[in-house]
């Protein structure tokens, strides 16, 4: 059964009336019965064979992206809630490919190289990971450290394993390819000389200039920066009866908008640590706080707007309120004055909702 918006026919993930959580408590419930637990587990195999790395770097690399950025996969994870019978496919594979991308993100960010061809190399992996079809490539060839062990071909043939068991992959792949190759572009030009940055993100977004003219080129390359437009068409692809049509409309109420405001946020809490590390933040191109939280603003609301156009939007309502809690409850927030104000202006424009994942948000983070 197929719902009409616009002329474009749109899978109806509704379906199974019961199959999407449409509230809250059943989406936290979803989430601590079944996804919690399940990533947990996942992410312990990652880690056991992360501690056989031989390279003592990429092992040190390896282990600690999954020590402090479970939470990431945690949040992908959570699209599984809006398929549970598919779970057992959803979060391997949502596990695996956000643990190569918190792994690449690592080795980049704490690089011995700031090589643009080393950086597009390793990245290559998650291009790889979403077509099976494709020849794995020697992904540490132009690195000194190269020695893993078979982590990031496992992580990748893992990935693969699972969209073989996506019975609508293929009509979302194309979609799946675009936004990895954007995301695989933010990261070579992100990490490359701190003084080649902002020219070739500059450069890239001006390629880009068709997409999403509105946003500022800071706004555009945070959207490519986040994997939850594939998250959720690895969701739908958890559906046999998807098409092109289908995938490509849910692409389009995931990105720019949804996806820029989860890096945003990231961005934003991060702004402290980036500047001790030197690292790149979006966040840091606005003339001041003030024109920062209105353009946050603008896009949450625009973000409100797009996933207006699928079916159980009120799902993807709830990963906004999420990720406005999840990020403005962080820690890092309350260490950093001029954050807590843009921060509590954000979360008194979102509804009530924002309390409970607020709060669900800090338990959480506290024992889990």
């Amino acid at each position: 059964m197929f719902l009409t918006r616009g002329g474009l026919p749109l899978i109806d993930l509704e379906k199974k009336r019961n199959q999407i959580p449409r509230d809250p408590l059943r989406l936290m419930s979803r989430v601590y019965k079944f996804i919690l637990p399940s990533v947990r587990s996942e992410l312990e195999t990652w880690k056991r064979t992360a501690e056989g790395i031989p390279d003592a770097e990429l092992r040190k690399q390896a282990l600690a992206s999954i020590a402090t950025k479970e939470f990431h996969c945690q949040g992908g994870a959570v699209y599984a809630a809006a398929n549970l019978s598919q779970r057992h496919v959803l979060i391997p594979l949502i596990v695996a490919f956000q643990t190569i991308s918190d792994y690449l993100d690592n080795l980049c960010d704490r690089s011995t190289s700031m090589d643009a061809g080393d950086f597009r190399l390793l990245h290559q992996s998650m291009l790889d990971a979403v077509n099976p079809g494709a020849e794995m490539a020697d992904y540490y060839a132009l690195r000194t450290e190269n020695n893993d062990g078979g982590y990031l071909n496992l992580l990748v043939a893992k990935c693969r394993e699972c969209i073989k068991e996506l019975p609508g992959y293929a009509a979302a792949q194309t979609e799946i390819t675009d936004l990895v190759g954007l995301y695989t572009d933010l990261q070579v030009y992100k990490h490359i000389k701190p003084h080649l940055r902002e020219d070739a993100l500059l450069n890239w977004r001006q390629k880009h200039a068709h997409r999403a003219p509105h946003l500022r080129w800071n706004e555009f390359a945070a959207a490519t920066g986040s994997t939850l437009g594939v998250f959720m068409l690895f969701l739908a692809s958890s559906e046999a009866a998807l098409d092109t049509n289908s995938a490509r409309v849910i692409k389009e109420a995931y990105f720019p908008h949804l996806c820029g405001l989860h890096i945003m946020l990231d961005y934003l809490i991060d702004q402290d640590e980036d500047k001790l590390g030197g690292d790149l933040n979006f966040c840091n191109y606005y003339e001041n706080n003030e024109i920062m939280l209105e353009r946050i603003a603008f896009i949450v609301e625009a973000a409100r707007s797009d996933i207006k156009a699928l079916p159980a939007s009120s799902f993807h309502r709830m990963i906004i309120e999420g990720l406005l809690a999840l990020y403005l409850s962080d820690p890092k927030v309350g260490q950093q004055e001029e954050i807590q104000s843009v921060s509590r202006r954000l979360m008194r424009r979102s509804p009530l909702t924002r309390l409970f994942f607020f709060a669900n948000s800090r338990w959480i983070r506290k024992h889990l």
